[in-house]
């Protein structure tokens, strides 16, 4: 049996095939039927820079359960509404990945879907949510949002980058943990950020903003997340971060050259512990950040009960395929989810159970450009006055 996939068909090209084998189901693996699919930044960075010919595509979705594999430890059954992330993209299991009818997903790290989410919202949890855990909880070492810090006044802890797909959700899980929540954005994004929860925001195009938090902070600053990760944010968080050090972690590996601030960078893909390919590198599997992430995901359910996007925006293919096209000019700016030039988060339907099972036909202009039966895409907005309620 074959089925409809975006597959890396050669060199910084995608295209749809419909000839895809169906997924092997391995042990520890669940087998999804896909419901809604969420786009990132690393999709079409794999497509443009690193991944071979022969890979899958894609890495956030939302589903129902068909199968589960005799060595999966969560409870998960036929049915079940499931979301998560898989390594899209995958050198060592050219298998794994999102974009397709049917998929595999490492079982352990991924989460029921709160009966208060839908398809489409949930689709865009996954690697958002490995990324904000291990950078805040695993390398920062936060107080969980289960279990929110007493100490009074709270610790601050920066968000470097908030009005990005990762800083939204950053900021939400520092404010749930009980932190003094600063970060930076354009001045156009203020107001998003601080009804995510932001007890401060800069604007990170000023040259005394680091100053200013540093000032501000009254050199307390110990915590930084960097979402941005480059030279540039680097040195403004260095500027920031107390005179005394602290902990400083980036989602690339940059690093603030001072003795007495601990550097560290995540990988969310080492959630699933095992090897990781990318180029010709090799990365050794990790099974603590296996460990780690199957704790957080655990946790993490609960805090879904309290959140969920809105302003869920329905858009044409061709017109949302024009907006994604337009990353490359981009990098390393603070917009907003929304923008979706920059920090895309689409939703793509494959088939709703509410809906025919066409499959949406999807291929790149830089990436993917839409193509066959006219189908919705779902753009979520992170501009919400409703994203901790409940």
């Amino acid at each position: 049996m074959s089925q409809k996939a975006v597959v890396i068909t050669s060199l910084k090209h995608a295209d749809l095939v419909s000839d895809r084998p169906l997924p092997v189901l391995r042990d520890d693996y669940i087998l999804v039927k896909t419901v809604a699919v969420a786009l990132n930044p690393i999709d079409w960075k794999n497509v443009e820079y690193i991944a071979p010919p022969g890979v899958l595509v894609g890495c956030d979705y939302a589903g129902i359960v068909e199968a589960v594999g005799k060595d999966v430890k969560k409870p998960f059954r036929k049915g079940d509404r499931v979301c998560g992330v898989t390594h899209g993209s995958n050198a060592v299991y050219p298998e794994d990945g999102a974009f397709a009818e049917y998929i595999t997903a490492k079982g352990d790290v991924q989460m029921l879907i709160p009966d208060n989410l839908s398809f489409e919202e949930a689709a865009t949890l996954g690697v958002g949510i490995s990324t904000v855990g291990q950078g805040l909880y695993q390398s920062l070492q936060l107080a969980w949002p289960t279990e929110p810090i007493t100490q009074s006044p709270a610790p601050f802890v920066l968000i470097y980058g908030g009005s990005t797909a990762t800083g939204t959700l950053a900021i939400q899980f520092a404010k749930i943990s009980g932190y003094r929540v600063i970060t930076t954005c354009s001045p156009r994004n203020f107001d998003l950020v601080k009804k995510l929860g932001a007890d401060a925001v800069f604007d990170y195009r000023d040259p005394a903003a680091a100053e200013e938090i540093h000032r501000f902070t009254g050199n307390e600053l110990r915590l930084v997340l960097d979402t941005i990760a480059l030279e540039d944010s680097a040195k403004f968080c260095d500027k920031a971060i107390s005179t005394d050090g602290g902990d400083y972690s980036a989602l690339l590996s940059v690093e603030i050259a001072r003795e007495n601030v601990r550097n560290r960078w995540t990988l969310a893909f080492s959630i699933f512990g095992e090897e990781l390919k990318f180029g010709n590198s090799l990365f050794p599997a990790k099974p603590e950040d296996k460990a780690f992430a199957e704790k957080f995901w655990a946790r993490r359910r609960s805090c879904s009960q309290r959140a969920r996007s809105s302003h869920i925006r329905f858009l044409c293919g061709g017109r949302i395929a024009r907006r994604v096209g337009g990353h490359a000019g981009n990098e390393g700016g603070q917009e907003p989810v929304s923008k979706a030039i920059i920090h895309p988060v689409v939703i793509l339907y494959l088939h709703h159970p509410h809906r025919s099972n066409s499959l949406v036909v999807l291929m790149p202009i830089l990436i993917f450009v839409l193509c066959g039966l006219p189908v919705l895409l779902i753009e979520i907005f992170a501009r919400s006055g409703h994203t901790w309620t409940g």
